[in-house]
C-alpha cells in the first residue's frame, strides 16, 4: 500500500459503516447481556457504542490526513499503526461511556477489555481493513505530476509523468532524464534507485542501474539495448522478460 485516501468525506462514510456494523453487532450479539437489560436499554447501549466508534474514526481521519500531508507517503506499517490508534482511541472512549452514569457498567477495565472489547475488535477489524482498501479506489484521478525529492533540501524536481523518460543510478545520486520543450534534459538528485522505484511504482527496471518510463519505450536496438525517446539504454538478462511482457 503506497497510497492513502485522505478525503474526510470518504473516511466519514467508512466511519458510518463502522458505526452501523457495531450497532448491529452490539444489538444482536449483546456481548455483556446478563438477562436484565430491556430492549430500550440495549438500543441505547448499541447506539452509544456505534456513535463513539464514528467519532473516533472521524478524529482518526483528521489526524491521518495531517500526517500524510507532511510525509507524502504511506506503507503497511503506517496502516497498521493508524488502525491500532483507532482501537486505542475507541477503547478509551467506549470504556468512558460504559463507566459513565448513563450506563454505570460494573466491569473493571481489564474485564471490559477481555470480555467485551476483544470481541468488538475481532468482528470489526475485517470491516476496517476492507473499507480502507476500497477507499484507495475512490482517490480522484489528477493530472499526473511527479515530484522528486532528494536528501538535500534543494534537490527537487517537478515534472509531468509523460515527460519522464528514464532514471539512472549515479553512485550516491540518481540522474533523472526528462523532456522539456521536446529536448532531453537531466537532473542529478541525491537519492537511490530503490527509493525512486518504491515511490513511483509505474517505473520498469531494465538494468540494475536503470529505470524507464514504459511510455517512452520505442523499440529494440539489438538483444541487449533498447531505444527510448532521445536515448538508448542497456538491458540486462535478469530484466529482459519483464520488458518483453510490456
Amino acid at each position: 500500500m503506497k497510497q492513502l485516501n485522505i478525503s474526510i468525506k470518504h473516511n466519514l462514510i467508512v466511519g458510518l459503516l463502522i458505526g452501523l456494523w457495531l450497532f448491529i453487532f452490539a444489538f444482536i450479539i449483546k456481548p455483556f447481556d446478563d438477562g436484565t437489560i430491556n430492549f430500550r436499554a440495549w438500543f441505547f447501549i448499541s447506539f452509544g457504542f456505534s456513535f463513539v466508534a464514528f467519532l473516533c474514526y472521524g478524529l482518526l481521519a483528521i489526524v491521518q490526513k495531517s500526517f500524510y500531508k507532511r510525509i507524502e507517503k504511506w506503507n503497511i506499517s503506517l496502516e497498521i499503526f493508524v488502525i491500532f490508534l483507532f482501537y486505542l482511541m475507541y477503547l478509551i472512549g467506549v470504556f468512558a461511556f460504559y463507566k459513565s452514569p448513563i450506563l454505570d457498567g460494573g466491569y473493571t477495565f481489564s474485564q471490559f477489555f477481555s470480555i467485551i472489547f476483544i470481541k468488538v475488535a475481532l468482528i470489526l477489524t475485517p470491516v476496517i481493513v476492507l473499507a480502507r482498501r476500497y477507499l484507495i479506489k475512490l482517490i480522484p484521478i489528477k493530472d499526473d505530476i511527479l515530484l522528486f525529492k532528494g536528501e538535500n533540501r534543494l534537490d527537487i524536481l517537478k515534472i509531468n509523468k509523460a515527460d519522464l523518460v528514464c532514471i539512472s543510478n549515479a553512485q550516491n545520486y540518481v540522474e533523472i532524464f526528462y523532456l522539456e520543450n521536446d529536448k532531453l534534459r537531466s537532473k542529478l538528485i541525491r537519492s537511490s534507485l530503490k527509493k525512486v522505484q518504491d515511490d513511483f511504482g509505474f517505473l520498469v527496471q531494465i538494468h540494475r542501474s536503470h529505470l524507464i518510463n514504459p511510455m517512452h519505450f520505442k523499440s529494440w536496438r539489438n538483444a541487449n539495448t533498447i531505444i527510448l525517446t532521445q536515448i538508448e539504454l542497456p538491458v540486462s538478462k535478469n530484466y529482459k522478460e519483464v520488458l518483453l511482457a510490456l
